[in-house]
């Protein structure tokens, strides 16, 4: 009986096409990614700056485990905060001009180390209705801890402020992705934090998409506002994107970071991630920041995509980030299209319900520096043709 609910459950999923496959790589993530036997040219990844096979970043996390060992052995607070694990949090913190941070294994336990601590019983989350599913499920954390929350329509800044003014919560969190993981678009970071210091309350930013890439230097999203740290700011950014390696940080105040270090169970309750991985970040900072000929590349391959895709029968989101994402609407349709280009060589996911509105099913286009004008030019092409 139980395997038989499971088993209509999993039909249902395949009726509505939204099965979703796991590929295996036999090859590090790359350009070129040789998948399930095939060399693919790979536009799926979130690699942004083409540094998740940089031999630098290969070598410093190589001999950080012959220094630091393979494991931290503990959480952080017990035995597990290791000297590169520090150096990391310190050089983070420097990186985007906050005063401290937190590292975390996964972007997932940051979202979730920071507005369920923060938002105790009677206090009110406004969060953005198109936000990634880890900031939503630290909402549905925090409403099971008493908090109340709404959700504002996407970038809807008059809606946000109405339900803001109509608040009388002693604590207010307003809760936003940087760039939007899925439309690639972005928050209109200086308005919420206008509203944020005019109603007194915490901004909580996930910058997963931007760190890296936007702003002087790839500080991030809200570096390239030239929106300064403040009190009330809290930053996410992840590590396994732009940053080629993997894990997150949280960087804020030192008041609000001491807090979340005494408080947040996601933090507290987890053993460290493996020394050498502290290592393999700061040596990607140190690439990140003076990778300028990289973020120019980039932008010169969004440039060129962009104009490439002018006029073909499929929606290209108004995106100015490494996020491109190609709206299909029929979820069969985009799978159609995503499986063509595949036998083609090329490599690009179907995005279908729930992970988009019904209706918006799209292939998501990840841009990288390592692309060449080549790569980009054989995707027109070939897009072109199946249109």
């Amino acid at each position: 009986m139980i395997e038989q609910q499971l088993r209509a459950e999993l039909d249902d999923i395949a009726a509505a096409g939204q099965t979703r496959r796991r590929r295996v790589l036999s090859s590090p993530c790359g350009r070129i990614a040789a998948v399930d036997g095939r060399d693919m040219l790979n536009f799926a990844s979130n690699d942004y700056l083409g540094l998740a096979g940089h031999s630098d970043i290969a070598q410093a996390m190589a001999d950080g485990a012959l220094r630091w060992g393979a494991g931290s052995g503990a959480s952080h607070l017990v035995s597990g905060h290791l000297a590169p694990h520090e150096q990391l949090a310190t050089d983070i913190a420097a990186f985007v001009g906050f005063p401290r941070a937190l590292t975390f294994a996964t972007g997932y336990l940051a979202n979730l180390a920071v507005t369920p601590t923060l938002a105790g019983r009677g206090a009110a989350i406004f969060a953005d209705k198109l936000n990634h599913a880890s900031l939503i499920d630290a909402v549905q954390l925090a409403k099971a801890q008493g908090a109340d929350s709404q959700r504002y329509p996407h970038n809807d800044l008059a809606a946000l402020e109405r339900m803001l003014a109509a608040s009388a919560a002693p604590t207010k969190l307003i809760v936003s992705d940087a760039v939007f993981s899925m439309d690639g678009d972005l928050a209109p970071l200086p308005q919420l934090y206008a509203l944020a210091e005019r109603y007194d309350a915490w901004l909580i930013i996930d910058d997963a998409h931007g760190f890296g890439v936007l702003g002087p230097q790839g500080r991030g999203s809200l570096a390239h506002f030239n929106l300064p740290y403040a009190p009330r700011l809290l930053l996410m950014g992840t590590l396994g994107k732009a940053a080629g390696v993997g894990g997150a940080f949280v960087a804020g105040s030192e008041l609000a970071i001491e807090y979340l270090l005494q408080r947040a169970r996601s933090y507290i309750f987890t053993t460290a991630a493996p020394p050498a991985i502290a290592c393999a970040l700061c040596q990607s900072l140190t690439i990140i920041e003076q990778g300028d000929a990289l973020r120019a590349n980039l932008f010169a391959r969004l440039a060129q995509l962009r104009d490439g895709l002018a006029g073909l029968p499929w929606t290209l989101l108004p995106s100015p980030t490494a996020i491109q994402p190609l709206i299909v609407g029929d979820n069969a349709a985009a799978v159609a299209l995503a499986e063509a280009l595949w036998q083609r060589g090329l490599w690009l996911p179907a995005i279908r319900p729930p992970t988009v509105p019904k209706g918006t099913a799209r292939l998501r286009i990840s841009v990288s520096a390592a692309h060449t004008a080549a790569d980009i030019a054989l995707l027109i092409d070939t897009l072109k043709e199946l249109a």
